[in-house]
Order: C-alpha cells, then sequence, then structure tokens
C-alpha cells in the first residue's frame, strides 16, 4: 500500500517553517504498514494544488494533504479541492457552531473569516478538528483516498492518529509491521557498524536494520513485516536481546527515550543529586535534564560559568590553573565540577568547557575541542573531545558525552557496590 504527502504553503517553500508534518505522517503511515512514496511541496496556489493531485502516482491509494484550510486569504486549499472532486461549497451549521463555540471559550466573536470556514465541499466526510477551527476533509474517487489536514502540527497530529489512521485500517487489509529502535551513547557509525557485523548479516530476511545518527547518539531501528504481529514482536524482542549483549551498557535505551531521561532514572533509583556548571555548553545540559518530568527529584541546579572570572568566584577554580593551562584544560574543569558539586551539595557534578567554534581555535586545541569532567565521592573522571567545526552541533554533542559519562558512572558504582 502507498501513500503521497502534499504539503502546502509558500512558508516551506521559502524555508521560512521547516516540515516536520510530513516526517510525523510518514512514520504514522509506516507503523500501520502503509510505506509513502512521495513528498511534494507547492504554494498556496489552486493551480499548483490541484496540478500535484493530479500528478499523483497511479499505484498510489491514499493521498495526504497538509496546509491551506484557515481563515486567511492564502488559505485555498479547500477551494481547490471542490474544484478537483466538482463539489460546491456549502455552510455546515454543525462545525459553524464548533468555531463559534471554540472561538467563544478563547474569548473571541466569530468574523466572517471563521465564518467562511464552515463553507465545505457538499459530498466530503468531515474529520473533526478537536483543537482549531479547520475541519479536515475526505474525499474517495476512483478507488483512491484523500485527506485534507490542517497545517498547524498539533491539531495534525491529533487528526491523523484520532481520525486518519482508524480510517485506514478499517478500509485496507494492511500488513503488520513492528519497530524497535535501540538508543546508543558513546560509539561511533563506523565503530558500531564493524561491532555488530556478525549479528547484522544473521537477521531474518524480515527484518530490517537502519542507522539513524544524531549529534552524540546512534539510533538502531529494527523494522519488521509480516502477517502476525505477536510474531513479528518475538523475532524483534529477541534479536534485541541479542544487541544488548555485544553493545552492553553502550545502548542506554530501546523504544522512546533520551539520554536525559534514562540517566534522570538511574539518578532517582539511586536517590542521588546532580548539578552541573557549564562553560561551553551554556546552559543546553540544564535545559536536557529539566525537559524530563519529575527532574527535580535529583536536579539541583546549575551554574553558567561561561566568563573566567564566574569560573574563579563562583566555582572556586584557581586562577593559575587558568592562566597556566588555560580554561579549557583537565585542571581547570576538573576543578568547576569539583566546585558546584561542593557549592550545590550533591552526590554527583557535571562540568564542561571547551570551543565551540566557529573561532577560538588553535593548532594546539582547535575548533571541537571539549573537556568534560563528572565528579562524584569516589573521584572525578575527566574526558577530552573532539567533536568538528558546527558550533550548535558541538554544543549538542558535548552535552550528550556529559550525560553518558554521568550515566556510565552510576552504572559502574550501582554494579560495585551490588557485587
Amino acid at each position: 500500500m502507498k501513500a503521497e504527502i502534499i504539503t502546502i504553503g509558500d512558508e516551506i517553500l521559502i524555508g521560512q517553517v521547516i516540515d516536520t508534518n510530513s516526517a510525523f505522517i510518514c512514520s504514522e503511515l509506516n507503523q500501520t504498514g502503509i510505506k509513502v512514496n512521495r513528498i511534494l511541496s507547492v504554494p498556496d496556489n489552486k493551480d499548483e494544488i490541484i496540478d500535484a493531485i493530479n500528478t499523483s502516482g497511479k499505484d498510489v491509494k491514499i493521498v495526504l494533504t497538509t496546509g491551506g484550510l484557515g481563515p486567511t486569504s492564502d488559505d485555498v486549499t479547500k477551494h481547490a479541492l471542490a474544484e478537483y472532486f466538482n463539489q460546491n461549497l456549502v455552510l455546515n451549521n454543525e462545525v459553524l457552531e464548533h468555531i463559534r463555540r471554540f472561538l467563544h471559550t478563547r474569548r473571541l466573536k466569530l468574523n466572517e473569516r471563521n465564518r467562511a470556514q464552515a463553507l465545505l465541499p457538499e459530498r466530503c466526510r468531515l474529520l473533526p478538528n478537536e483543537f482549531g477551527t479547520a475541519m479536515g476533509m475526505w474525499f474517495e474517487k476512483e478507488n483512491r483516498h484523500y485527506f485534507a489536514l490542517p497545517g498547524v502540527p498539533h491539531e495534525m497530529k491529533a487528526m491523523m492518529t484520532g481520525h486518519v489512521i482508524p480510517a485506514l485500517i478499517k478500509q485496507f487489509e494492511l500488513p503488520a509491521i513492528v519497530h524497535c529502535t535501540i538508543h546508543t551513547a558513546g560509539i561511533a557509525e563506523s565503530v558500531m557498524a564493524d561491532k555488530i557485523s556478525g549479528w547484522e548479516s544473521d537477521l531474518p530476511q524480515n527484518i530490517k536494520l537502519a542507522y539513524l545518527p544524531s549529534p552524540g547518539i546512534l539510533r538502531l531501528r529494527l523494522t519488521a513485516s509480516g502477517t502476525d504481529k505477536r510474531t513479528l514482536e518475538g523475532q524483534v524482542s529477541y534479536q534485541a536481546e541479542k544487541l544488548k549483549k555485544i553493545i552492553g551498557t553502550g545502548i542506554f535505551g530501546i523504544g522512546h527515550t533520551t539520554i536525559e531521561a534514562e540517566t534522570g532514572s538511574l539518578l532517582r533509583q539511586s536517590r542521588s543529586t546532580v548539578a552541573v556548571a557549564e562553560s561551553c555548553t551554556g546552559g543546553n545540559i540544564s535545559r536536557m535534564i529539566t525537559s524530563v518530568p519529575g527532574s527535580s527529584d535529583y536536579f539541583r541546579g546549575g551554574i553558567i560559568a561561561y566568563d573566567n572570572d564566574v569560573k574563579i568566584k563562583m566555582l572556586g577554580v584557581d586562577k593559575r590553573k587558568i592562566e597556566r593551562y588555560g580554561a579549557v584544560s583537565k585542571h581547570v574543569v576538573i576543578q568547576m565540577a569539583e566546585g558546584v558539586r561542593k557549592k550545590l551539595k550533591t552526590a554527583y557534578a557535571i562540568a564542561t568547557s571547551g570551543i565551540a567554534g566557529p573561532a577560538g581555535g588553535t593548532a594546539e586545541k582547535p575548533i571541537g575541542t571539549v573537556w568534560i569532567a563528572v565528579s562524584c565521592d569516589e573521584k572525578t573522571f575527566a574526558m577530552v573531545f573532539s567533536f568538528g567545526n558546527l558550533r550548535e552541533t558541538n554544543i549538542m554533542r558535548a552535552s550528550v558525552a556529559a550525560l553518558n559519562m554521568l550515566r556510565l558512572i552510576i552504572i559502574r558504582s550501582k554494579n560495585r557496590n551490588s557485587g
């Protein structure tokens, strides 16, 4: 079963907005056993929209559009669809009342633009929008199904999961698809490929492996296809367990998880607290930690010691160490970690100091050089990393590496205590 996605909006084509909708739709369809054949972006132009629908592949059974269903003059998708399916726009009183109630809860009055949103193609099936005023639409023509969804991401997602996917499952006999994502950190993609090459070559033909790298993290996605979902789940689980034995603590989670959530879980389990002293990461580690609900159980706080005076006055870093070794050094980052742990009275502390770029590098310490330290009662561990030339990527990779260092140290301590 194949599908195509048409994203509509000038803002996408000029680079003002990133098309995250297509990624979400692809993921949802793929998990349902539907393959996306093509993604096409077109402007807010009625003729362009109609042409995009006309040129969809012959073997495509499902066409989804996103965007252009709002109340403004550039929202022309509904008019294009009415023309394509040769339907008149008629006032739908139930939709009008929904729009009226929706606006009332936000203390807004119904105007003519909002009222026009209740004008809908006369024979389309409506997809309710619990979070907005733009109704979704479902058309059928020549054994093909067309779904028009709003472009606002949270509205589209709710409509996709709550209405479109259930409709497709009911409409078609779809194959069983099972995904399993293994999250790893601290192992480069090429190293990982060598490490698991034997396991990969022994995978059953119906199970495929994909490498999904991101800054500091490598995800390994197993996808199994067949007719019986329970059998596939067993196959994938078996292969994941084999992978755990090969990679070990390089795996920080399976399924929907993050390095910050898994590290936080370890801190909570050990009833430990952590503090952060950040220089080159500029608060990003603290942001990641606090993005996890309940992180107040273990996160005490952080100090962004970007300037050397802050390192000296707030963290107790020896000025002579900075003068002799530089702020980006093992000596300084160790003192930063120990200083913030002492100041905030925590079991663990993380510190970072590096050259994020794009300037500031030297022959001895090129751009991307980052020292990371993790301090605990046992000792303070420090490592140097060489990340690259891209500032934002360096910040993210350093943040992930710091959390992964903390994770591994907690695991090591846990294993030592249990042994």
